[in-house]
């Protein structure tokens, strides 16, 4: 299994998808992580001006139209090798398309990546996003 985080640093986990200029992938197998690499991202919004708060997110449309859906299915392309991404925050748009890529996404409040890593190995990491929804 292949883990994505996206982060500016290779060590902490973004806060906000679309800025992140990295994808930090781990490769996980019989509950041990067996390689890890720093991936630059193509996409996104981190080389852009945007200006909006993605705290109650993924529970509103913002970023749901054909033009952003080809836009986040680009995104979802760069870690198609992935089975889930992990990040601090991101928009309904790009996480409906993530999810329709078959990549479970998984928003948490953990910032440290290997220990967010070491989590989701556990099946210990919160995943925000069903937190929200219950």
């Amino acid at each position: 299994m292949k883990i994505a985080f996206a982060t500016n640093d290779g060590n902490t986990v973004s806060q906000h998808f679309g800025r992140s200029r990295y994808f930090k992938i781990f490769t996980v197998e019989a509950n041990k992580i067996e390689s890890e690499e720093l991936r630059e991202r193509h996409s996104g919004h981190h080389s852009q001006e945007h200006n909006h708060n993605h705290q109650d997110e993924p529970n509103h449309t913002h970023g749901s139209s054909p033009e952003h859906d080809a836009k986040h299915d680009q995104m979802a392309q760069e870690i198609s090798d992935c089975q889930v991404m992990v990040c601090g925050g991101m928009g309904y748009g790009a996480y409906m398309r993530f999810m329709q890529n078959g990549i479970n996404v998984v928003l948490t409040d953990q910032t440290d990546i290997k220990k967010a890593c070491e989590l989701y190995i556990e099946g210990n990491l919160k995943n925000l996003v069903i937190e929200r929804t219950h």
